[in-house]
């Protein structure tokens, strides 16, 4: 079992008699069942659908002052904080950025749940173990309890994308990407069967038109690791954008209609040759619905 600390994350907390309902008609996933010990993966989107943050949203038992609380990237906090407080209006809404006192210990390969902090099972792939909320300085402690190797947040980066899960920020870019790009869709972020949410128009045409044609998507390479940003090449044809790499492993955001249409031809990352895989995770359509070696 190994834990780390991620220094990139941070947390909001959302209180108030009006916060579950106020948090339910902004974001993509369902909160209005959403109980202690468990969490949302869900998102903020622009009127065109386009996502703002993306989180992980949980709740506090009543007994520790209840309340919701957002694992989220802590580059996105304060505006995040903004956002929400334009559409607060006349709720009964209190919303704190607790970044500076709270963090997010990630811990993976064995934990269920623990004492320690607020903690909630990764909502996204079971693969992602547990997250705990708690103060930065407690996390080696709490590892230690758990019985998990405290490693470096490089070390869960590599973990993250050997698994294929989408970051914001270098495997897509927030303010330009689709909940579908970013495969919220895959992985519990949307639900589809809500009522509305800002940008959901949009975000319910491209589901049920099936015009998802960018997705983020895993991939392998053997020789130096691909610069974020690269382009993704098939032949002379841009296919998409190199995002993050570690371990021989990476993920870039690609047009997965273009690949198709180059049939053969080799893909490259910044002139280093990659392979897309599938994971199982992944319900979109594939070129050649290539499976994971793993």
């Amino acid at each position: 079992m190994k834990a780390a600390l991620l220094p990139d994350r941070g947390v909001i907390k959302v209180i108030g008699d009006d916060a579950r309902k106020f948090l339910h008609g902004l974001v993509t996933a369902d909160v209005l069942d959403l109980t202690p010990g468990t969490a949302r993966f869900c998102a903020l989107l622009t009127p065109q659908g386009k996502i703002i943050a993306d989180f992980l949203a949980t709740e506090a038992p009543q007994a520790e002052g209840g309340g919701f609380f957002l694992d989220i990237p802590r580059a996105l906090a304060a505006t995040l904080v903004e956002k929400l407080n334009l559409y607060k209006l006349r709720a009964k809404v209190l919303i704190e950025d607790l970044s500076d006192v709270l963090g997010v210990l990630a811990v993976c390969d064995g934990a269920d749940t623990t004492g320690q902090g607020l903690s909630y099972s990764d909502p996204r792939l079971a693969a992602l173990g547990l997250r705990i909320m708690i103060a930065p300085h407690r996390a080696a402690e709490t590892a230690s309890e758990l019985g998990a190797a405290f490693v470096s947040a490089e070390d869960y980066e590599a973990y993250r994308i050997a698994l294929g899960v989408p970051r914001g920020g270098i495997d897509f870019a927030y303010g330009d990407a689709f909940p579908h790009e970013a495969d919220m869709d895959q992985l519990g972020g949307v639900d589809f069967a809500k009522g509305c949410y800002v940008g959901q128009e949009v975000v319910s045409r491209i589901e049920h038109r099936g015009i998802a044609r960018t997705r983020a998507v895993a991939l392998r390479y053997e020789a130096a690791t691909p610069e974020s940003g690269a382009p993704i090449t098939a032949g002379e044809r841009q296919v998409g954008t190199m995002g993050s790499a570690a371990r021989g492993r990476g993920i870039a955001l690609v047009r997965l209609d273009r690949v198709a249409e180059a049939e053969q031809t080799a893909l490259a990352a910044g002139g280093i040759p990659i392979r897309l895989i599938k994971p199982d995770w992944a319900r979109f359509s594939f070129p050649g619905e290539i499976k994971a070696a793993e």
